[in-house]
């Protein structure tokens, strides 16, 4: 890694009006090497994208708060977060927002909440446990990154939401025909989503998908 790439993180950060400290990004620097660290023995993130770890993914996790605003005490769910991601980025950008990152493979959960205990995020807790185990919980926000179809992230998140809440997930590709999908599935089972809203990454070559819903009670 090449640590001027905290130069563009900083650019792109402050550029949406999401600046972070120096604090911040000494941390974001750890964790993109912790990360390294854990892939020799866990596959958190693809061998061939080792050096670019901070701007591919970790960079990538912060646009969430490029169109969302992470306010203090909101509970926010990460979904499938693997190594942490998007969910330590965003904890170390927000450290009044509560974050519960899960994951069901347990060497990638260990692994998560090792460097959450290593980087000293009090507001991030890790289980072993997938979205269809969470009966008791309900969040304000749900995010995820590149893990499943939407309709299907839908239909976890839909359980997990609070009234108004917000999932947010990114995905690249062409996507238009998943968003019609979910669209369809919401309307004709009068559910979650009743509303797409999509915003462009330019810098990442990849969208950015973000759904402003109202959850039924």
């Amino acid at each position: 890694m090449d640590r001027a790439e905290l130069e563009l993180v900083t650019y792109w950060t402050e550029k949406h009006g999401a600046e972070l400290s120096n604090a911040q990004l000494e941390r974001l620097w750890n964790y993109a090497e912790m990360i390294l660290e854990w892939n020799q023995n866990v596959n958190l993130v693809s061998r061939k994208d080792a050096h670019t770890v901070m701007l591919k993914h970790i960079l990538h996790s912060l646009t969430m708060g490029f169109f969302h605003a992470f306010k203090t005490d909101e509970s926010v769910l990460d979904i499938g977060t693997g190594g942490g991601l998007p969910g330590i980025p965003l904890a170390i950008a927000y450290p009044e927002t509560r974050f519960l990152l899960i994951d069901s493979v347990g060497k990638k959960i260990n692994a998560t909440r090792d460097m959450a205990m290593r980087l000293g995020l009090k507001n991030v807790r890790t289980l072993k446990a997938r979205a269809e185990d969470l009966k008791k919980e309900k969040f304000h926000t749900v995010v995820s990154r590149q893990v499943t179809t939407l309709k299907k992230l839908c239909d976890w998140a839909r359980p997990l939401l609070m009234d108004g809440g917000t999932l947010i997930c990114l995905k690249g590709g062409d996507i238009d025909e998943e968003i019609e999908e979910a669209l369809v599935y919401g309307a004709t089972h009068l559910c979650f989503p009743e509303h797409v809203e999509t915003h462009s990454v330019e810098f990442l070559g990849e969208r950015f998908l973000q759904k402003y819903v109202l959850v039924a009670s």
